[in-house]
């Protein structure tokens, strides 16, 4: 049997990591500023997280949710401790951000009783049903995603916003804080507060998808939280659990919870609830939520400037690099060179998502290596 082509891969396959770094078979270290597309946020093999998840495997590594799992409360306790403003909120756990995205807007038309969607054009929320209907990308949708009860905006067009919120008729509006796929591409502040007015003026369940940008990423546990605005409901997941399949769903305690409205069979399983709590643990006893914003600040200001560079954006170690040659040209370079890891969005933008945990030494051969790739290509 064969693997179904969806990927195109990149010629190095890594075999060993730690911390920011990566190692292939033939033993080249990478410093990875990818972070398996922010998943990793804690970094690679941190010894807090093998030694939780290594003890409760040996314990018990799956039961079914039909029965009490004190881990998921323990997770739910230290989630809200972290979250600033979110300890009243409820939680349901299941595997992904799709699958977190999919449940958020079951929910708010489970709630509001309405069936339309508000999604922004640039968006990407998943590859399920209706998480790829509010994704803007046609070409990942089936025929059977297609559907007339989903509108698009343009992010921080306030007046469309406000405009299409004020009909009254939409369940829900779904904005990532920071497109990721889209390009980097950050929601203002006066964007945010405009959704929150409109959804409070007209019924409607505001959900932040923080599946990417969250965790502390941004320098604030969520993105949104630059702004000061409050979700009804946030979705997370990538960061969570540093590498385990884990999403979850942040719920406001104005939703009622109705028994048979959401379901999982693999959400919050003992090991899924174990990786969680580790990670959960290491972002507040490092200070990574802190460091994320300082490390990326450093980056910015160091990068500013660069005679390739057309625009920098982005908040912490969510960062996107506007180049004048093509990305991929770019970061093969960077990648077969000089060693780094880095991610892309479109033809021109170089995604930085690096672990939470890099500092100085890592900042400065990035940097370093950036600058000596531009200097390739005349720059």
């Amino acid at each position: 049997m064969n693997l179904f082509d969806v990927y195109s891969l990149l010629d190095m396959e890594p075999v060993k990591a730690k911390g920011a770094y990566l190692w292939d078979k033939k033993g080249v270290e990478y410093l990875d500023f990818y972070g398996g597309h922010a998943v990793i946020s804690i970094g690679h093999t941190h010894p807090h997280y093998v030694k939780r998840i290594s003890e409760q495997l040996s314990k018990i590594g799956f039961y079914s949710n039909a029965v009490v799992n004190s881990l998921q409360v323990e997770l739910a306790e230290k989630l809200g401790a972290l979250t600033d403003g979110y300890e009243d909120y409820s939680l349901f756990l299941c595997n992904s951000g799709a699958e977190a995205n999919e449940n958020a807007l079951k929910l708010a038309s489970f709630t509001t009783d309405r069936e339309r969607i508000l999604a922004m054009k640039g968006a990407f929320h998943g590859r399920t049903s209706m998480a790829v209907a509010v994704t803007d990308n046609p070409a990942i949708q089936a025929p059977v995603n297609r559907t007339d009860k989903v509108s698009f905006v343009a992010l921080n067009d306030c007046d469309a916003l406000k405009a299409e919120l004020l009909k009254g008729e939409y369940a829900a509006v779904i904005i990532e804080p920071i497109q990721g796929v889209g390009g980097i591409q950050v929601a203002s502040d006066e964007f945010l507060r405009t959704a929150r007015e409109a959804c409070d003026a007209s019924g409607t369940m505001l959900i932040m998808d923080e599946v990417q940008a969250g965790y502390g990423r941004s320098g604030r546990f969520f993105a949104h939280q630059w702004s000061g605005v409050k979700a009804d409901i946030v979705t997370l997941a990538k960061g969570i659990a540093n590498g385990f399949p884990v999403g979850a769903i942040m719920i406001s305690p104005k939703i009622e919870a109705k028994k048979g409205m959401l379901g999982t069979t693999f959400g919050g399983s003992h090991l899924a609830c174990a990786a969680a709590i580790a990670v959960a643990e290491v972002v507040k006893q490092e200070s990574l939520i802190e460091n994320a914003r300082v490390m990326g600040e450093k980056i910015v200001e160091a990068l500013r400037g660069e005679a390739i560079i057309t625009d920098i954006r982005g908040r912490g170690l969510m960062i996107g690099i506007d180049l004048k040659v093509p990305q991929a040209d770019f970061r093969k370079v960077l990648r077969e060179k000089y060693h780094i890891m880095t991610g892309l969005s479109g033809k021109y933008t170089l995604r930085l998502l690096p672990p939470l945990v890099i500092g100085e030494k890592e900042v400065e051969s990035f940097v370093e290596a950036f600058r000596k790739t531009a200097a390739e290509f005349g720059m």
